[in-house]
């Protein structure tokens, strides 16, 4: 198997706390980051989704906090789509310094929202296959 879609961020001053460590829910943001960048890498565009109907939604995420980051770290974003049937799907993701340390690890379930209904789709997996010009990117 080859290794999951990851994108490098540097961790901005702005996002750390008053311990002087990045903020607990700014690992939502670098995972929806890494999320939107496998999206476009695969060439699915916000535009895409909407025109055909379809918008991704979060419906659960936990994250494991390792080891703190600071900033200036430079840290890479995993994102890993797993898909088991039905109208949802998993995402796995880790947060890894340059070093390899893993800061976190972020495990979401999410789905596809038809966006006139307001209801998931079944089988958001065929709607990616469908949008993107290289479904490999997400395990299909």
């Amino acid at each position: 198997m080859s290794e999951p879609f990851s994108v490098r961020v540097t961790v901005r001053g702005y996002e750390t706390d008053t311990q002087g460590h990045v903020n607990q829910a700014v690992y939502l943001n670098y995972g929806e980051h890494a999320r939107w960048a496998l999206l476009q890498a695969a060439g699915i565009t916000q535009t895409g989704l909407v025109s055909r109907g379809v918008g991704p939604v979060a419906l659960e995420t936990t994250i494991r906090y390792r080891r703190e980051l600071l900033a200036g770290d430079e840290i890479d974003v995993s994102c890993a789509f797993s898909w088991e049937g039905g109208r949802t799907f998993r995402i796995e993701q880790t947060v890894r310094k340059a070093d390899g340390t893993v800061a976190a690890e972020i495990s979401a379930v999410g789905g596809l929202l038809d966006l006139k209904t307001r209801k998931l789709v079944a089988a958001p997996d065929e709607h990616f296959k469908e949008l993107a010009s290289d479904p490999a990117l997400f395990g299909l």
